[in-house]
């Protein structure tokens, strides 16, 4: 096999829904609507209806979707500055970030080696008595729920928000997708993901009237009404735009996923290298989206020169534990040998809903051969 295989071809992937993409943004355009209109409306009943919430409220990032959540406990009087939130240590910055940018205190909890998510046994020594929620993080497309997590949130009576960012589709072993398992969840539509926009994008998803009506005011400056202004919010709403070409993706998400499952069952059944391994398989195959398909090795860098050189292009998720990173200098006393040894390891395989079975084999090929 001659041709380079691209970590993710998103021009590909943007291809395949063409005709409907150019139909829906072509409407917009027409519409001379651009923002808080008919689009926005349909995607997000579309969307909760999916996720299985009563509300869906759309934002600018998922970032910001994890921030206003916080924010509104905030607001509401059910959270104040100095709570805690645990949350994993092994993260995008982003889930921490949502949680600093409130004055809320992250406590970070390692994962499990095997799952690569929050570790459940390791969750209740860390609750204190300023301990007011739990963050979930469905990291790689992987679900990180369990019973015991949720057991313990409603034991200490901790607001369980998912960070749903990777995770557009996943399912508990019951068949409940991530998003609305908990109090709230903050999800992103940035291009590359399972569901992405062309261009940012967010949402947050909840079973909570009163949370999703503060979300919704704080996205749009604190304000309910033109220029009445209730809270001191912020600009940060989903376009008509991203809203209906998100409208388009949806349909196709499940089977895009499947393909994602097929093209990772050819990874994980084929990869047969000891300098190589890879995170369990979960109970259920609809319990992983394959946002990535990370594999780990002590060799990282040498494996990731070796797949460029053979044309194959891989990522490293990520390169910086949080609690390294210059930005939070003051958790750099932490020692969490678990997480440093997962971004230290970690690469993420080219994975997508249009990789072909032959480019699977050949990297499938190219790693068994690595020496």
């Amino acid at each position: 096999m001659n041709k380079s295989i691209s970590f993710l071809d998103l021009q590909k992937v943007t291809q395949r829904y063409r005709d409907e993409i150019h139909e829906a943004v072509q409407r917009v355009t027409d519409s001379g609507w651009y923002l808080r209109g008919a689009e926005n409306a349909r995607f997000e009943s579309a969307y909760a209806d999916y996720i299985g919430t009563r509300y869906c409220v759309g934002c600018g990032n998922g970032l910001d979707a994890l921030t206003l959540i916080y924010r509104a406990y905030i607001e509401l009087g059910r959270m104040k500055p100095g709570d805690e939130v645990i949350v994993p240590a092994n993260t995008f910055i982003a889930s921490i970030l949502a949680i600093t940018e409130n004055g809320l205190v992250p406590v970070l909890v390692e994962p499990n080696l095997h799952t690569l998510e929050i570790d459940e046994e390791e969750i209740e020594r860390h609750i204190t008595e300023k301990t007011r929620s739990v963050m979930l993080v469905h990291l790689y497309g992987r679900c990180a729920f369990t019973p015991r997590i949720a057991q313990i949130c409603s034991q200490h009576q901790l607001l369980l928000v998912e960070d749903n960012a990777q995770a557009h589709g996943c399912c508990t072993v019951d068949g409940r997708h991530t998003g609305s398992l908990g109090a709230a969840a903050g999800h992103s539509f940035y291009p590359g993901k399972n569901l992405g926009a062309l261009g940012d994008g967010g949402a947050v998803t909840t079973d909570d009237e009163e949370l999703a009506e503060v979300v919704r005011a704080l996205s749009n400056y604190g304000s309910h009404k033109k220029y009445v202004f209730q809270y001191k919010g912020r600009n940060s709403r989903l376009d008509e735009i991203q809203a209906a070409v998100l409208s388009v993706k949806l349909k196709y998400l499940d089977a895009d996923n499947r393909h994602r499952r097929d093209i990772a069952r050819i990874y994980r059944e084929g990869i047969d290298n000891r300098r190589v391994w890879m995170p369990d398989v979960m109970p259920d195959e609809r319990m992983n989206v394959y946002h990535l398909f990370p594999v780990f090795c002590e060799q990282r860098d040498d494996l990731q020169a070796y797949l460029s050189q053979h044309g194959i292009q891989t990522l490293i998720h990520y390169p910086i534990a949080p609690h390294q990173q210059e930005c939070y200098q003051e958790m750099g006393y932490l020692s969490l040998p678990v997480t440093e040894q997962i971004h230290r390891q970690e690469l993420s395989l080219p994975m997508s809903q249009v990789m072909e079975e032959e480019e699977a084999k050949e990297v499938v090929r190219r790693i068994n051969e690595f020496k």
